[in-house]
Formats: C-alpha cells, sequence, structure tokens
C-alpha cells in the first residue's frame, strides 16, 4: 500500500495482481471528509456512472455478469435507486471497484475509474491526482531499474571469487594465457547451462538480432540465482568435484529456487 499526497489530500494506491487500485473514499474526503461515503453512493446512483463501469468490466471482466448490470443500468437515475460499492461487486462479479475493510478500508478503484470518479469530485484535483500518480509509477520504474543494476553488479562481483576459485583448483600453471582463457569460458557455461540450459555461444546463435549476451537479457530472478549459482560452484570447486557432477548439482539448486522465487512476494514487488 502506497500513499500520494494531492493538494494536501493522501490518497492511499493498492496494487492487486499487477493492477493499481486508488482509495476514491480519500479522493472523496478531499469534497466532504464527513460524507465520502455518500458521495460515492450518489455516484453510483448515477446512470452515466453505471454505463461506464459496465462497460469498464466488459472489457477487463470475462466473469462480469451482464444480466445483473442491466438491471442496475435501467434503474440507475430512479429517485428510489440506490447502490454501495460492496452491492455492485456482489451482484455483478465486478473487479474494478474494492471494499475493503479494517484499519486500511475504503473503497477501492481501479486507477481507469479512479480518475473517473476524480473527474466527478472536481476536474483540478483529478489533473493533481493524474501527476502524482505518474510520479509515483516513475520512481518505482527507477527503483526496479537500480535494483536490476544491483543484481547484475553482484553477479559481476561474485564472477571474481568463481574465477578465482578456477585458477586455483583446475588451471595447471603450465597452461597459456589462451588456454586459461578457454578454461574460464568453459566454466561459465557450466552456469549457464545450469541456469538458462545453453552456453553462450548457443544463445547468440539463436539470436542474432540482439546486443549483449545471454547475461544481459536475464529476468531479476535468473540473477538472483546465478549469483548465488557463482559461489556454490565456487565451493564444489575446492571440494574436487568433477565439471560434470557440478553441473548436475548446479542444475538442481537452480531449479529449486527458481521455484521458490517464483512463489516470493518480494521479488513479485520488484518487477
Amino acid at each position: 500500500m502506497d500513499k500520494i499526497k494531492v493538494l494536501e489530500t493522501d490518497v492511499s494506491v493498492y496494487t492487486r495482481q499487477q493492477e493499481d487500485y486508488l482509495c476514491i473514499t480519500d479522493i472523496a474526503r478531499y469534497k466532504n471528509a464527513e460524507g465520502t461515503d455518500d458521495l460515492i453512493r450518489n455516484w453510483l446512483r448515477n446512470r452515466n456512472t453505471i454505463e461506464f463501469l459496465g462497460i469498464w468490466e466488459q472489457l477487463h471482466n470475462p466473469d462480469f455478469k451482464p444480466v445483473e448490470f442491466d438491471g442496475f443500468r435501467k434503474s440507475a437515475g430512479l429517485n428510489s435507486f440506490t447502490l454501495t460499492p460492496k452491492q455492485w461487486i456482489e451482484k455483478t462479479g465486478a473487479i474494478g471497484l474494492i471494499s475493503k475493510s479494517g484499519r486500511y478500508g475504503g473503497t477501492f478503484a481501479h486507477k481507469d475509474i479512479a480518475f473517473e470518479f476524480a473527474s466527478w469530485i472536481s476536474v483540478e484535483f483529478k489533473l493533481y491526482l493524474i501527476k502524482e500518480f505518474q510520479r509515483l509509477k516513475n520512481e518505482e520504474i527507477e527503483s526496479k531499474r537500480l535494483e536490476w543494476n544491483l543484481q547484475r553488479t553482484l553477479s559481476k562481483i561474485n564472477y571474481r571469487i568463481h574465477t578465482d576459485a578456477i585458477k586455483e583448483a583446475l588451471v595447471p600453471p603450465t597452461l597459456s594465457k589462451k588456454q586459461i582463457s578457454v578454461m574460464y569460458a568453459s566454466e561459465a557455461d557450466v552456469l549457464n547451462v545450469a541456469l538458462f540450459g545453453k552456453t553462450a555461444r548457443q544463445w547468440r546463435d539463436e539470436n542474432t538480432n540482439k546486443t549483449g549476451n545471454i547475461r544481459d537479457f536475464a529476468a531479476l530472478e535468473q540473477l538472483v540465482i546465478l549469483t548465488n549459482l557463482e559461489s556454490i560452484n565456487a565451493v564444489l570447486i575446492r571440494q574436487g568435484l568433477a565439471q560434470a557432477e557440478r553441473l548436475a548439482k548446479l542444475n538442481e539448486i537452480a531449479i529449486s529456487q527458481m521455484q521458490s522465487l517464483l512463489n516470493s512476494q518480494g521479488i513479485k514487488r520488484l518487477r
């Protein structure tokens, strides 16, 4: 849960399944701090609002219930018509609105819908809201970029540990510099095959239109695991394990760690 400040009003931003929802209860507070629920219900009574919500759901929600939606649309605008966010969600199976209870509760709306509600509250507020929301998203993008660069740097640092272990345990002192470089490349591909399932040369042959190497196009999860594999391989080398045996062990570790990372909430937030 993040917060942005718009015209001295705090607005909570909630992310669910990689979609951003803004708290329209907070947005309503800008106009009437004591009557936020009434404002939201009045907005929902409007026929234009119901049609907008229905069209949005039909575009984004395959489980939306059109029959129930038609019932609300026909009644919208009548003096006797009332509708709460919870009723709309439960009756139609809507996903554009979320009703949360508790300390951080309130009515949240997908950003598309929240901006529409903000227009109904105040055009000025909507413009500032979009500006602050975009600033938040830019900060998140920058944070992810820095995190990726950090993991890339860690990978390079650990690779130095990895090559030192190769020099100590695998490279005979009589080898030429060219022979040593070939040995390093061979050991680098042990990690590549364990993690990516292919050598650096195989990747280049398959991606002739790309500039860089297999690791430059690695996902964040793969870079995290690569950092770990480099350290583990250094230990296995010092233990005297043959290359084929190390490759099998490293592949098992890569599979296990990838399964763990794919279920990690921390990694999901960094994407």
